[in-house]
């Protein structure tokens, strides 16, 4: 084993540090936006989003996100390039770390929505363009993941405005709305349970023990669907009056429980990762002096991303809900509910199938659908346009941030 520029101790506690920060900037941007439609169409209150997802962000990733990651993400460099300069590697994980933290909380503080993926990506693109030169990068995956930006958006924003349309047509426009919404909401939610069920069953039984075949998934994602559903019909009914009185959103708001669960759980299994990569990656080379393309993941290090997380969202949190919660488009609760169930069920379509997505533009596109089903002009353009312009930046930035971390680290540990 090479012998480190620190004692490997010393090193777990700086990654642990660079970690949580990552964790809290994901919390303080990513959660929030994921969180934005529920809070922003008030189905819930931002104390609410914050249990709801401590709860099922750790889900999602436990469940659905492996017990392994990859320790550079989406294959922009082969980690092995490294396996003789392990003080460099471990050098370029923590800047990276620190540099796409950098990122979420400067959009954060501003209030932009933007994607942790292409933050952590545009990241370890700088780590590599530094320490190895422009030609170790894969420019063929980054171009993939970039263009992503466009992709997801585009579906989650298309499935969101027919979700709506569905909705006004059976629900709201209806002579009863109210009784309507009693009799088919946990329709809606027998969808989202199924959604969320298959992707639980398919890629994270096997984590806990409970490998399942395709028919046994059917049944059980099934069953499970069935329940979420009867558990929805007994709260609709429970409020049927409560409902009648304040009118159809109200209902739509006890929906809205049921899919920003989802949402959390879906941002769970697919984003996670990309705080927990580069540690897990640094963890492996310090205790035990090698470098892959996959490691195992620590039950502590999701611990701590599950805090960080909770602390960005809790003191960071609320100004990019109020970007996608109210800037986009103004939101109530039956639009919330169509925008969350295109978004999760795209992410969760996409991390089922492996295809690398952003929670954050799938949302925003999302958003973006319902605004359009409501009219062009009810959608805030020059908000659009800041956010897209967000977006844009976000992988040279965290290039940019990376390079000048990696200089400075190296120059206060004189590696």
């Amino acid at each position: 084993m090479e012998t480190l520029f620190l004692d490997p101790t010393l090193i777990l506690i700086i990654a642990a540090f660079a970690g949580f920060f990552m964790a809290f900037g994901i919390g303080a941007n990513d959660v929030a936006n994921a969180m934005g439609t529920s809070v922003g169409s008030k189905a819930i209150t931002l104390k609410q989003a914050i249990f709801i997802a401590a709860i099922f962000e750790f889900l999602g990733a436990y469940l659905a996100g492996g017990e392994v990651t990859n320790t550079i993400r989406k294959g922009i460099v082969d980690p092995n390039l490294y396996a003789d300069n392990q003080d460099i590697f471990i050098i370029g994980m923590l800047s990276a770390l620190l540099a796409a933290g950098t990122w979420l909380f400067i959009a954060s503080q501003k209030g932009w929505p933007v994607s942790t993926t292409h933050s952590i990506v545009g990241a370890i693109v700088g780590f590599v363009i530094i320490s190895m030169g422009f030609q170790a990068v894969s420019w063929g995956k980054v171009g993939i993941i970039a263009a992503s930006w466009v992709v997801s958006p585009a579906i989650a924003g298309t499935m969101a405005f027919f979700i709506f349309l569905s909705a006004k047509k059976l629900i709201l426009d209806r002579r009863d709305p109210a009784q309507a919404a009693v009799s088919l909401i946990p329709m809606y939610s027998f969808f989202v349970a199924i959604i969320i069920g298959l992707v639980t069953a398919r890629k994270g039984l096997k984590h806990v023990g409970l490998p399942l075949s395709d028919v046994e998934i059917l049944i059980a994602t099934g069953v499970f669907g069935i329940l979420v559903a009867i558990l929805t019909s007994v709260l609709l009914n429970l409020n049927k009056e409560k409902i009648k009185e304040h009118g159809v959103e109200s209902a739509f708001a006890i929906l809205m429980l049921v899919t920003a669960s989802a949402m959390a759980f879906a941002h769970g299994s697919n984003d996670v990762a990309n705080a927990i990569g580069p540690v897990s990656a640094i963890i492996s080379v310090a205790s035990e002096g090698e470098i892959g393309s996959k490691a195992t993941v620590s039950p502590w290090v999701l611990l701590l991303g599950g805090i960080g997380i909770v602390f960005g969202l809790a003191m960071l949190g609320g100004r990019v809900i109020k970007t996608v919660g109210s800037k986009i488009t103004q939101l109530t609760p039956s639009l919330g509910f169509s925008a969350e169930m295109a978004a999760a069920s795209t992410v969760v379509a996409a991390t089922y199938i492996g295809f690398p997505i952003s929670t954050t533009h799938t949302l925003v596109g999302a958003v973006i659908g319902v605004g359009l089903a409501k009219g062009v002009e009810h959608l805030d353009l020059k908000s659009i346009g800041r956010i897209v312009l967000s977006w844009v930046v976000t992988i040279p930035a965290g290039a940019t941030f990376t390079i000048l971390f990696y200089v400075l680290l190296r120059f206060i540990f004189g590696v």
